[in-house]
């Protein structure tokens, strides 16, 4: 079957402006021009819009999209069979989330009890949701999709009084991190105590923990403009002041 853009865009629920941008950046390109001078959608072009929403649903941006469609090794199947992989982690969060609120309505309304635990489980998926968005591109293809499954694991099963020693620990490194900047040097006893802290922090969410993965992790902070923008927002300069101060922990040169 084939479609025009207004036909098509109402089948998809998208706007026809959407299509005609889409075909500007070479995306997904009409199958042809017809006599009338009509833009021709064929059964191709909906396949491929159809991924590219999928994709979206997701949070790829378009320009990743665009490289993983348009790339001649693209596998239509198996990237459906990823697809319903992600959604149904999708919907296992939600899921659970969904649950966690009707549970504290409950609670609230005095019809349950509900314990600590029970509070604390959707908030984890949450956080590992918030992170894979954030950062799940570049520490999976960094890290390797097993370890970022791993630490994600080890999250969701993290206890909530473990969870706590995380955050306490987290709020003393930044504190710490903050009075090392301030001296000024990422030898000294104080920064060196930021980056132990940094690592105590890491073996909460790592399996396993190496030097080598923590100078990438801190080479990335200074690579990385969203990592350095959220350790700089105290003072312009931690990021990389935090580098140096765990290179030198671990023993390595810049």
């Amino acid at each position: 079957m084939e479609y025009t853009v207004q036909k098509l865009a109402q089948l998809a629920g998208v706007s026809a402006r959407t299509l005609r941008y889409y075909d500007e950046i070479d995306i997904l390109k009409p199958a042809r021009i017809n006599s009338s001078g009509y833009q021709i959608y064929g059964q191709a072009e909906v396949d491929r819009l159809q991924q590219i929403l999928f994709y979206r649903e997701l949070g790829v941006d378009l320009e990743s999209i665009k490289n993983i469609v348009t790339a001649p090794s693209f596998d239509g199947a198996k990237a459906l069979r990823e697809h319903r992989k992600k959604l149904l982690e999708k919907k296992e969060q939600l899921d659970l989330l969904i649950a966690n609120v009707d549970k504290t309505i409950a609670l609230t309304e005095g019809r349950m009890n509900m314990s600590d635990k029970e509070k604390f489980e959707g908030f984890k998926k949450k956080m590992v949701e918030e992170n894979e968005k954030k950062y799940g591109k570049e520490i999976r293809e960094k890290y390797g999709e097993d370890a970022v499954n791993q630490s994600n694991a080890k999250v969701l099963n993290m206890s909530e009084e473990d969870f706590e020693k995380v955050t306490s620990i987290d709020k003393q490194l930044h504190e710490t991190l903050a009075e090392a900047f301030a001296a000024g040097d990422p030898a000294s006893d104080i920064a060196q105590k930021a980056a132990d802290l940094h690592k105590q922090w890491l073996c909460y969410y790592w399996k396993e923990y190496s030097k080598e993965a923590h100078a990438g992790l801190a080479q990335m902070y200074v690579d990385d403009e969203r990592f350095t923008a959220y350790y700089d927002k105290a003072k312009p300069g931690t990021a990389e002041f935090l580098r140096d101060a765990i290179y030198i922990y671990i023993g390595m040169q810049k």
